[in-house]
């Protein structure tokens, strides 16, 4: 007999769960996310910069890649960790170009100009925009944390979070390298600070989860920007000096791998499901945006065609 239809007969088939569409947050996810966002700042300076493409330029054009890469990953029906380190990192080339076409103005110097409002301004700005963001997020009723999220409208605005953050790190990292005169090892130490404090919060108060990880995930941004400078600039700046293409060479090949380590992590350990979303302020039921499927099979592709049978 068929385990999958032997099964059916001892749970609930009314009980509909839902397959995740965005990772558990553990140390393999935060450093993904660190080398992501700082390949987006290396190969944003490399385009801008070292090629003078301009920021202007850079900026429309990633962000129709960031656009078509959070596409697939909207249609996708579970997680697929190429697509979504894909949008990542895509939030954050396109988040450093924006930050720049803002801070530093149009054109490709690497410095604040006089059509560019500054680092601070820029911080400011931006830090007021996500702030908008996360209000907006409270009152639609969706979930607020990260391995939760099942729908359409919470993963959108799980996104558009993404974007803004990112955007705001390259701009708060920039000044806290240049308008503070830090420099960029001195930001980056600090920051990595401030970091290994969320992380000492998180494991000894009873302060929110998901207010340590939104914390945590806008300084890695800053954290990126800044280390991602230290390998690229010049050492007179306080840099490695390894050049934008170099340094962005090295961290896709790292990237690529950890990336491919997930992938077939994933597969030996589907991750578990979720259940059918509701909305936190109402509870009413809401329609999830992943494969919905039924609570049992040792693989997603086998609770799919679990479900499928049930329903004949």
């Amino acid at each position: 007999m068929d385990i999958a239809v032997s099964r059916s007969s001892r749970v609930d088939h009314s009980a509909k769960y839902v397959l995740r569409k965005l990772p558990h947050v553990t140390a393999l996810f935060w450093a993904l996310k660190i080398i992501a966002v700082t390949l987006g700042e290396t190969g944003s300076d490399e385009f801008a910069i070292q090629l003078k493409f301009g920021y202007f330029a850079c900026a429309i054009s990633f962000l129709v890649f960031f656009l078509v890469a959070v596409g697939f990953q909207l249609r996708a029906k579970r997680f697929h960790p190429s697509i979504f380190w894909t949008v990542i990192f895509s939030t954050s080339i396109a988040g450093t170009a924006f930050s720049d076409l803002m801070d530093r103005g149009i054109g490709h110097s690497g410095t604040v100009t006089k059509n560019g409002i500054g680092y601070g301004p820029g911080a400011l700005i931006l830090t007021s925009l996500l702030v908008i963001i996360f209000l907006v997020w409270w009152r639609t009723g969706q979930t607020y944390d990260v391995e939760k999220i099942a729908t359409l409208k919470g993963e959108i605005l799980y996104w558009t979070a993404i974007l803004v953050s990112n955007t705001l790190g390259t701009a708060s990292g920039d000044w806290f390298a240049h308008g503070t005169g830090l420099g960029f090892r001195n930001a980056f130490f600090i920051i990595a600070g401030i970091m290994l404090v969320l992380l000492i919060a998180h494991y000894v108060t009873n302060i929110n989860s998901m207010v340590l990880f939104w914390l945590a995930f806008i300084l890695t941004r800053p954290l990126s920007a800044a280390a991602g400078d230290s390998i690229t600039k010049p050492v007179s700046e306080g840099g490695l000096g390894l050049g934008a293409l170099w340094g962005s060479v090295a961290l896709a090949g790292v990237l690529a791998a950890l990336v491919a380590y997930q992938t077939w992590q994933i597969r030996r350990h589907p991750l578990d499901l979720l259940p059918a979303p509701t909305n936190r302020l109402t509870g009413e039921p809401q329609r999830p945006n992943g494969q919905v499927v039924l609570a049992y099979g040792p693989h997603p592709d086998q609770m799919v065609e679990a479900s499928k049978s049930a329903s004949r």
